[in-house]
């Protein structure tokens, strides 16, 4: 069974393949089958026609358009109705399979079409009656999966119908038609990349009346069901009846007889009336508003945080000022040792830094005339009038100068005596006298 509304309507036969194709340019009635494959194109050459001219002539198939479809009243199409549009430039299509509890509710496509140089719009209805029938569903149906094609592409009447010619070759029905379509991205897949003319991948569902061919269940059988578990293509005769125009995935058919489908019945709750329940008259706020006091608010909002601040401010003053230790604190927690070692830290670095003033003041300690406890010799530094001090070392060989004062020596190989001369200085006030009369006591 077809229906045709119009010259411009367009049925496919072949023997009895049974499927509905419509092209619609005006406001129309539609009447697709439940359980049959509705497909509705919608054209830009006929909604060009309703905008304004190009200005240039022969340019006007270049004006981009797109369309909107939508339920009449809500802001989609019904769960059963789908629309691809790939680009711009080319033609709508609204396609989809009604089921059995959408036959008797007429439904009213708006569709809007956008024209992307002038955006200007045009507005057609389209109103779809579903019809019940005694033939559809058939009760043996067959989903294929055909990687080299998308929707758009299946969905043009000769490519649908070549398709539905080879299923028939290889399954030999008396009735068979197109149930439904559906996109593989819909089912889950990945955009392809754009490369190799790949391609999205379709799912197409046929019915017939008559049970699966052997050809078609050839794919349940456990040598091709090993294959597939292990991503290898099966063996399926029949393949190459399809191989020139159809690359069919069958790993992935699926063959249901719904007359062995176990029904499943969900009980769903009444829906309500959709009317609210009756609560009395509304009764609107007066106009007469009363002044509001801010004061709280400031209070809440400026007085309490600074008044929070100015403690802190003050437990922080009390602390940094008033709860210093003090140096003598500090000397009565520090043990002895650690002052002594203190102090004369600080004592030597006083006199280093005096002496970096002025280097003709008293020498240092470790200046003093040095004991060999071996030899028993006592070696006194010279320290002349002109000399280099920044570059005089330390220690340097003794010579005879003037203000020498000579002390006898022991030789260690014998009773004899030897004079040493030491230079008269005084360190921090000391004569030098008593510094060598207290190395000879050593």
């Amino acid at each position: 069974m077809m229906f045709t509304m119009s010259a411009a309507a367009v049925a496919v036969w072949l023997g009895t393949v049974v499927t509905i194709l419509s092209r619609s340019h005006a406001d129309r009635n539609v009447y697709p089958s439940a359980g049959v494959l509705f497909v509705h194109v919608l054209e830009r050459e006929h909604f060009k026609g309703e905008f304004p001219p190009y200005p240039k002539s022969g340019d006007a198939s270049s004006d981009p358009i797109t369309f909107n479809t939508n339920l009449m009243g809500y802001p989609d199409r019904p769960g059963w109705l789908r629309y691809i549009q790939r680009t711009q430039r080319s033609d709508g299509v609204l396609y989809g399979s009604p089921t059995a509890e959408h036959v008797g509710k007429p439904s009213v496509i708006e569709i809007t079409a956008y024209n992307r140089r002038t955006f200007e719009t045009a507005r057609h209805n389209l109103v779809v009656n579903i019809m019940a029938t005694e033939e559809f569903p058939l009760p043996y149906q067959a989903e294929f999966y055909i990687r080299n094609m998308n929707v758009e592409e299946m969905l043009a009447s000769e490519v649908l119908g070549d398709f539905l010619g080879a299923v028939k070759n290889v399954w030999q029905p008396e009735r068979l038609n197109a149930i439904n379509i559906t996109s593989a991205l819909d089912r889950g897949g990945r955009v392809p990349l754009p490369i190799n003319d790949l391609k999205e991948g379709v799912y197409v569902m046929v019915g017939a009346d008559v049970p699966f061919s052997s050809c078609l269940r050839e794919v349940e059988s456990p040598h091709n069901q090993l294959r597939c578990s292990q991503e290898m293509e099966p063996a399926i005769s029949c393949d190459k009846k399809f191989r020139a125009h159809f690359h069919i995935d069958w790993c992935k058919i699926s063959l249901v007889d719904i007359n062995k489908v176990v029904p499943v019945y969900i009980t769903r709750s009444e829906p309500g009336t959709g009317v609210l329940p009756e609560f009395g008259e509304y009764n609107p706020p007066s106009e007469s508003l009363m002044g509001r006091n801010y004061f709280s608010d400031f209070l809440i909002t400026l007085a309490v945080p600074s008044a929070v601040a100015l403690v802190l401010f003050f437990i922080l003053g009390y602390t940094m000022c008033c709860r210093r230790e003090g140096v003598e604190k500090r000397n009565m927690q520090t043990p002895d040792i650690q002052l002594v070692h203190h102090g004369s830290i600080q004592k030597s670095t006083k006199e280093l830094r005096s002496m970096s003033k002025n280097r003709e003041i008293s020498w240092p300690l470790s200046t003093l005339p040095v004991f060999n406890p071996v030899s028993g010799e006592v070696v006194p530094p010279i320290h002349p009038d002109n000399y280099e001090t920044t570059s005089m070392p330390l220690m340097q060989t003794q010579t005879n100068l003037q203000n020498q004062i000579t002390i006898p020596q022991q030789r260690p190989s014998g009773d004899s005596y030897v004079m040493s001369t030491f230079r008269r200085l005084e360190v921090n006030g000391i004569p030098e006298e008593r510094k060598v009369a207290e190395a000879l006591d050593l």
